[in-house]
């Protein structure tokens, strides 16, 4: 049974940083898309960024200040968070993906056959 774990959310000011984890284990996700998706008060789920083995690609409002990496090793995902604003106040998840095509960014959350519970990022102003 594959599981997706988050951690590292909490409460930040705004211009600080969090880093997000995202733990899979039940399989490896070595090549696969593992990405991150936030979904704010009222508000749909939002892509954030993705990282595959081919390339990564992140949502234009995080572009140069959030980072996604991958631990293959720790069949672990990333999500380096600096200068944060108040407008990234949301819950956090981590999606994982059986099937993919190289080059490609899934930005559905439809797409997706793995979440995980999500992790509350607070920022205050």
């Amino acid at each position: 049974q594959v599981q997706l774990v988050e951690s590292g959310g909490g409460l930040v000011q705004a211009g600080g940083s969090l880093r997000l984890s995202c733990a899979a284990s039940g399989r490896t996700f070595s090549r696969n898309p593992m990405t991150w998706f936030r979904q704010a008060p009222g508000k749909d789920r939002e892509f954030v960024a993705q990282t595959s083995w081919s390339s990564d690609c992140y949502a234009d409002s995080v572009k140069g200040r959030f980072t996604i990496s991958r631990d293959n090793a720790k069949n672990t995902v990333y999500l380096q968070m600096n200068s944060l604003k108040p407008e990234d106040t949301a819950v956090y998840y981590c999606a994982a993906k059986d099937t993919y095509t190289n080059y490609k960014c899934y930005v559905n959350t439809y797409e997706y056959d793995y979440w995980g519970q999500g992790t509350q990022v607070t920022v205050s102003s």
